[in-house]
């Protein structure tokens, strides 16, 4: 916007200039010109008066003399009374023009080199007719032109370069404003909520930051109502896991009463955890700072044993693949604990005991990959399962966990996908980028192409088992 002006204001000012300066030089010359040839008229007016009174040739040479120069000026007297044409003076013009002026007796300019002469004509005491040469050089008509016309392109110039800076700080005064508009924008959009916009410049621009300011006030607000209301949720699950945990008590001594207590005692430590980010309003999506995640292989390896249990009551056959050795991810531990319970969780709640399941974990140079896989139903919509509210459809679910899962591999620059699993029901791909960049913003097909060859060939291999 702002060169765009500073060009439109540099086209529009050099046309004004050149529509006033051209005509304006035009008439300097033209004004220099008729002042050198009213010089040459007066000086043939002095003339004159000598000539109607008398054609004595000592007196008219006193004459010449004394109106101006005998080498500028010459008087051509006609012959008469026994007496020949004489010519006073050096001569310039030719014989017809000077016969030309004399028949038409009016004044008469003719071009001779070097310049111009005026052959003004003269009645004499006779009734004939003689005629005045004076001479103009041409350095008398274009006396002081050029230097009129070095004004003039200086004024113009000036002008326009004056024009040219007065543009630009106006470009800069709408420009500035515009632009920290859209750096609040983009600033509110990386999650900056603190970003707001001075509301200055121009009234468009000044009314387009009040709104934006307004408009992030009320984000602020309606997060912090969301984090007040997820926090009042929360925390009004405590009442109901008191009474269950009280209730574990009375179970007794056995594996089954201790997990029961334990998973008792880890949804009391999540919903504090809910509480306590909530109030605090600090996000848990993503490890932060150098060397900052966990080892996804030993999470994996504590939650599959926590839920091992339970498949065996339930005669679930289940594997983990990739775990044996250690593998850091960009993630915090929890978040990952929570994304693999969701998954988990969706395999026990949504398909019939007795369904084998399967955990993968395949390492790569930037990117780790989490396979979840199922021997159940499968899903008929993946599209919709991902949405985060819709969950697949079945009884009891919402998306919400699979929305932990994506929000969590996103975090990363990674993604989720929904697939058949080689078990014959659903396999949960997680893709975790280890650089930790920014998810891409052309979506899941970029993400396929920078996939690493050596993981892919493994995720090929372990989707052919």
């Amino acid at each position: 916007m702002r060169w765009a002006l500073v060009k439109v204001s540099l086209a529009v000012t050099t046309m004004v200039v050149v529509a006033f300066a051209v005509p304006l030089g035009l008439v300097i010359r033209e004004m220099a010109r008729d002042r050198a040839f009213s010089n040459a008229e007066r000086e043939a007016a002095a003339v004159a008066p000598a000539l109607s009174i008398t054609t004595d040739r000592d007196q008219l040479e006193r004459v010449v003399a004394s109106a101006g120069s005998d080498a500028g000026m010459a008087v051509h007297l006609p012959a008469g009374d026994g007496q020949e044409a004489l010519a006073l003076g050096r001569r310039r013009a030719a014989g017809e023009d000077i016969a030309a002026v004399r028949k038409l007796g009016r004044a008469s300019t003719t071009g001779v080199a070097g310049g111009s002469t005026l052959l003004q004509p003269v009645a004499l005491s006779t009734g004939k007719i003689a005629v005045v040469e004076v001479y103009v050089p041409e350095s008398d008509v274009t006396n002081g032109v050029g230097t009129a016309f070095a004004v003039l392109a200086a004024v113009g110039v000036a002008l326009v370069l004056g024009s040219v800076a007065v543009a630009d700080r106006l470009g800069v005064r709408m420009v500035r404003p515009a632009k920290r508009l859209v750096e609040g924008a983009h600033d509110l959009g990386e999650g900056r909520l603190g970003a707001r916009v001075p509301e200055d410049g121009p009234t468009e621009l000044r009314l387009a930051a009040a709104a934006f300011n307004s408009m992030a006030d009320q984000v602020v607000q309606l997060l912090a109502n969301e984090r007040e209301l997820a926090a009042d949720l929360s925390h009004r699950l405590r009442t109901p896991l008191t009474v269950l945990r009280l209730n574990t008590a009375s179970l007794g001594e056995g594996p089954a009463a201790e997990q029961t207590r334990s998973a008792v005692e880890q949804l009391e430590r999540e919903v504090d955890t809910i509480i306590r980010t909530a109030r605090e309003a600090k996000p848990q999506t993503a490890a932060a700072g150098p060397g900052a995640g966990c080892d996804a292989a030993e999470v994996v390896r504590e939650r599959m044993a926590f839920w091992s249990a339970l498949a065996e009551d339930e005669g679930r056959k289940w594997r983990v693949a990739g775990a044996d050795r250690p593998v850091r991810i960009p993630v915090a531990r929890a978040d990952l604990a929570a994304a693999l319970d969701a998954l988990l969780g969706n395999v026990f709640r949504h398909t019939a005991e007795g369904t084998a399941f399967a955990v993968d974990l395949h390492n790569g140079e930037d990117a780790v990959i989490v396979l979840v896989s199922d021997a159940g139903p499968g899903i008929p919509d993946p599209e919709a399962a991902m949405a985060r509210g819709r969950g697949s459809g079945s009884d009891g679910s919402t998306g919400l966990g699979l929305d932990i899962v994506r929000r969590l591999a996103e975090s990363t620059g990674g993604d989720v996908r929904i697939g058949s699993s080689v078990l014959g029901g659903t396999e949960v791909r997680i893709w975790i980028q280890l650089d930790g960049r920014a998810p891409a913003s052309s979506g899941h097909r970029q993400m396929r192409r920078r996939r690493p060859r050596r993981i892919a060939a493994v995720y090929s291999r372990s989707r052919s088992r």
